[in-house]
């Protein structure tokens, strides 16, 4: 991305998000990477990016294990293998060991179904393969502590028993004579030591020329010299020379080893940076969680929507005061390219401007942002700030020169992909000129199809904003009745600055701000004056709305609330309704158990008489609808002992009984010839005609 001015990034904090970026990161390579952090202009560089931290994040949030725990920094050790005539130390292949061991537990962490699941931070592997050569070729050469194993060549095997049996042999002629010296006293409290990678006795300086042997040295004091025996002359000599030959061996050895491992030195570079790579990534997922960042939709066109968006360094710096942030909205796109903002100092203007420019840099290069994810990014090429005093001592330009200077510049250069935040447009000159002069540049950015967010304190700015086709008005919203700053923006409107308000609140004496208002233009008073009192009753309309939308919640709750009370009803009744049929199911049960009891019974006696049309009137007693009078004369036995039928016409709420099935409901619906009949908790629609008005016992007696 094309910047301007160069201390862009410094003015917009961009330099701070960076080094916040570097802490996290564990690697040098990943370090490297966040210091140098580029801000690309091609969706296919970006969205990769943004999609792997996102996916990385997810990995936290989940608690899910990722492979990365080796942090390797081998840039050195891999340069020293590219070259043809070096060798590489049993420690250095250790290193590169652990390399191909990570490497190979990341292959293993991404199975199929991880693949699919976390397609981005796959493709950081897609390129390349796991080669287990390397991680065998070290094994066989090298131990668990990079020490050259004895089975490495069969020369270096033979040394090292060589030695081993010489050693073995020093130690048992040394130990015989410390032994006999110790008894003739010659010997010091250390009895033996080395010197100059040889075996030494520790005798007494005065009893020196009693003990036969080489004189090597002597003590600090002077009171012990330190004598090779002569009997372990010839055995330190083989000693030296076997460990001589076995080092050259080892070199030998490695040498081989390095020139082996040199053919897979591009594989083990791609390796390094693959681990450098997840390193940032993890480096970059920390940070979103830090500042809450989100992933939002990415679009390769010019536009802006922030959704609830939050200046990230204001977040960490509020979260450790544990205050809240006041979040904004802002949408910019072919419709309205310009948000012209305006409002009374300290009200956040500017705060609003760095956000939006912080936010797009850090998108462009990768990083989650901190606003919700419903939130809309569009790509530019360039990004153009004017933000704060741009007064040039060095060149002799005032702060007002400066800034046409950078106007220019703007004006110049800037096109349909540029991004740009001016900060008190025309400010430091004549009101009426300065403003003048204002119009013409926002007018001809307009006419660019550039996007941009626009500060302002003039009333002409505010006025153009609702002229000039793509040109909207903000305000940052102000309590005047506690002079407290709201920091929200409200699109749409323009703001008032306050100013008498401010300077009534204050205290300053009344006669000085009635003058101040008489010196200004009525015309311009009444407009801001209008303003003052449009947004404080915007900002009423806004709490009555907020209240509003907190009872329509209420009544939403209860509304469920309700059903919920109603569907348990239903439910309770349907319950009572199945525990009916339930004993009319158990009643015909019996009864089939009694009907089938005397059936085999009749089988039986149709066996032994001769009587047979006696049985078959007894089977055609008990079978011939015998059950539904059986049935029918109960319920007419239990509705006789309750109520009496009537012959009055049927109505509303009377109890009646149905003719067919003789149950008792009460009619709660009369359409035409049918009627609605209430029979427990079960609506039945029936002919008027079949049934009966009834009347309770206990009514007629009272009547």
């Amino acid at each position: 991305m094309k910047l301007f001015p160069e201390s862009a990034p410094q003015q917009l904090e961009f330099d701070k998000i960076k080094e916040l970026l570097a802490v996290h990161c564990r690697s040098e390579y990943a370090r490297s990477k966040a210091i140098e952090l580029r801000i690309h202009t091609h969706k296919k560089f970006i969205e990769p990016q943004l999609l792997q931290t996102h996916e990385y994040k997810l990995l936290f949030q989940n608690h899910l294990y990722f492979p990365d725990d080796a942090v390797l920094n081998l840039s050195k050790e891999l340069k020293l293998l590219s070259i043809e005539s070096s060798v590489l130390s049993g420690e250095q292949f250790l290193q590169i060991k652990k390399l191909a061991n990570a490497i190979q537990q990341i292959f293993r962490w991404f199975s199929s179904d991880r693949k699919v699941a976390y397609p981005s931070l796959t493709l950081i592997i897609n390129e390349t393969y796991f080669e287990k050569a390397i991680s065998l070729l070290i094994d066989d050469i090298l131990d668990e502590y990079g020490i050259v194993k004895d089975s490495a060549s069969e020369k270096l095997g033979n040394i090292r028993l060589a030695l081993y049996k010489r050693r073995s042999e020093l130690k048992r002629v040394f130990a015989r004579i410390v032994s006999k010296l110790r008894k003739d006293g010659y010997l010091t409290d250390i009895e033996e030591s080395f010197m100059n990678g040889r075996k030494v006795l520790a005798v007494f300086a005065e009893q020196k020329r009693m003990v036969k042997g080489i004189l090597h040295g002597e003590s600090d004091s002077r009171r012990t010299a330190f004598i090779e025996p002569e009997e372990t002359t010839h055995l330190n000599n083989e000693i030296l020379s076997l460990e001589n030959d076995e080092r050259k061996e080892v070199y030998l050895i490695l040498q081989k080893l390095t020139t082996n491992m040199r053919a897979y030195h591009s594989l083990l570079n791609i390796y390094h940076d693959i681990i450098g790579e997840y390193d940032f990534i993890r480096a970059k997922a920390m940070l979103a969680l830090d500042y809450n960042g989100t992933l939002p939709a990415l679009h390769d066109k010019a536009m802006v929507k922030l959704v609830n968006a939050v200046h990230p360094l204001l977040y960490l710096f509020n979260k450790k005061l544990k205050k809240p942030t006041i979040p904004v909205n802002i949408s910019l796109n072919d419709r309205n390219r310009i948000l012209v903002i305006s409002g009374p100092n300290a009200g956040g203007k500017t705060v609003t401007l760095k956000t939006a420019g912080l936010l797009q840099m850090m998108l462009q290069s990768g990083l989650l942002v901190s606003c919700s994810h419903d939130s809309e990014f569009g790509i530019f090429k360039q990004l153009m700030i004017h933000i704060g005093d741009t007064q040039s001592l060095e060149f002799e330009l005032s702060t007002y020169s400066s800034h046409l200077i950078n106007m220019k510049y703007f004006m110049e250069n800037a096109n349909g992909k540029t991004l740009f935040f001016i900060d008190e447009l025309g400010s430091g000159s004549d009101p009426n000129l300065g403003g003048a002069f204002a119009e013409v540049i926002m007018e001809e950015l307009a006419k660019k199809h550039s996007l941009g967010l626009v500060t302002t304190h003039y009333l002409n700015l505010k006025v153009m904003a609702n002229k000039v086709s793509g040109i909207i008005n903000g305000a940052m919203a102000f309590d005047e009745k506690n002079l407290k700053p709201l920091y929200q923006l409200i699109i749409g409107k323009p703001g008032s600055s306050y100013t008498f308000s401010i300077a009534e609140r204050i205290g300053l004496p009344q006669h000085l701000i009635n003058k101040a208002k008489q010196l200004v233009d009525d015309d311009h008073f009444s407009l801001d004056k209008l303003l003052n009192s449009t947004e404080q009753d915007q900002q009423q309309i806004q709490a009555e709305r907020k209240n509003l939308e907190k009872l329509v919640k209420e009544n939403d709750q209860l509304k469920k609330e309700m059903q919920h009370v109603i569907y348990k009803e239903k439910h309770t009744q349907q319950i009572e309704l199945l525990k009916e049929q339930n004993k009319i199911n158990e009643a015909k049960l019996v009864y089939l158990k009694e009907m089938e009891r005397k059936l085999k019974s009749l089988l039986m006696e149709w066996k032994k008489t001769d009587d047979k049309n006696k049985v078959i009137k007894t089977m055609q007693a008990l079978l011939l609808k015998q059950p539904e009078k059986q049935i029918l004369k109960k319920k007419q036995q239990k509705i006789d002992s309750k109520f009496i039928e009537t012959s009055e016409a049927v109505k509303l709420g009377d109890k009646v009984i149905m003719k067919a099935n003789r149950q008792i409901g009460i009619v709660t619906d009369i359409r035409g010839k049918k009627a609605i009949v209430q029979v427990g908790a079960v609506p039945i629609t029936v002919a008027i005609d079949s049934v009966v008005v009834v009347k309770e016992k206990s009514v007629e007696v009272e009547s």
